[in-house]
């Protein structure tokens, strides 16, 4: 069974087709995605409405949850006074161009999905999607993050797998775990970003999970996760931006990646 999982589109409509193109070459069964639909680009409406013509379970992001509430704080952590200004902006801007439609839609995603697969007699993979963490929708997990902080979040909430997004860096970590005296593993996935990556590789970025008859969680290697990578048409998304009322550095960030 090979799924498909991406996260933080932005508004970037060029990124999420080509994301979805590829998507649609790898012959998987599902697709689902992580949240943050809107925010810093221009797309908003255009992304929301294929998302919801695609029928693709989604959760709530923290901008898209902002937005649904017609709030003008989209849960983002900004370092500096200038950023925070600039994520004033793109929130004042996407509460005003988004639709009523798509503000309600946004309003009415779940926070959390999950999945459960029983695969072999007597075991069960549980598969929690998550936007930040299961604690807040605007959690940073980054990849420094010690196992065994990450191994209690995912025990917490019941997960041999955990896949998760906002931080727009993708990682995968496995969590080795004792239990009833054998080694088991957690599974940490973070997706990166289709819209607004910020680990120096301009491309969409998305995760293909593959699992199969024998994955359980005593064996990490019966788990396969790739993080696959979208080229997209950067100079239009970033064009776009400097054409709108968005501040310029959206569209240097486009074009570099940070």
């Amino acid at each position: 069974m090979k799924i498909a999982f991406f996260s933080d589109v932005h508004a970037n409509l060029p990124a999420l087709e080509a994301v979805l193109q590829d998507i649609g070459e790898q012959q998987v069964e599902a697709v689902y995605c992580l949240g943050d639909l809107v925010g810093y680009n221009v797309w908003a409406n255009e992304v929301v409405n294929l998302i919801r013509q695609q029928r693709i379970p989604t959760i709530a992001g923290n901008y898209d949850e902002g937005v649904g509430l017609n709030s003008d704080d989209c849960g983002c952590a900004y370092k500096t006074a200038q950023d925070k200004e600039r994520g004033g902006q793109s929130i004042t801007y996407t509460n005003q161009i988004i639709s009523d439609d798509n503000r309600r839609y946004l309003r009415h995603l779940p926070r959390h999905i999950r999945l459960e697969y029983a695969l072999q007699p007597g075991e069960r993979l549980s598969i929690l999607l998550v936007h930040g963490s299961p604690r807040k929708i605007n959690e940073y997990l980054f990849e420094d993050r010690p196992d065994k902080s990450l191994l209690r979040l995912l025990t917490d909430a019941g997960a041999d797998i955990m896949l998760f997004g906002h931080t727009h860096k993708p990682f995968h970590r496995q969590l080795a775990y004792e239990e009833n005296g054998s080694t088991k593993y957690k599974h940490a996935i973070n997706l990166g970003s289709v819209g607004k990556p910020k680990d120096g590789d301009t491309r969409a970025c998305y995760v293909l999970l593959e699992l199969h008859e024998n994955s359980r969680a005593a064996d990490a290697t019966s788990i396969d996760v790739k993080f696959r990578r979208a080229s997209y048409n950067v100079e239009a998304a970033a064009c776009a931006v400097e054409e709108s009322l968005l501040p310029n550095e959206f569209a240097d960030m486009l074009r570099k990646a940070y």
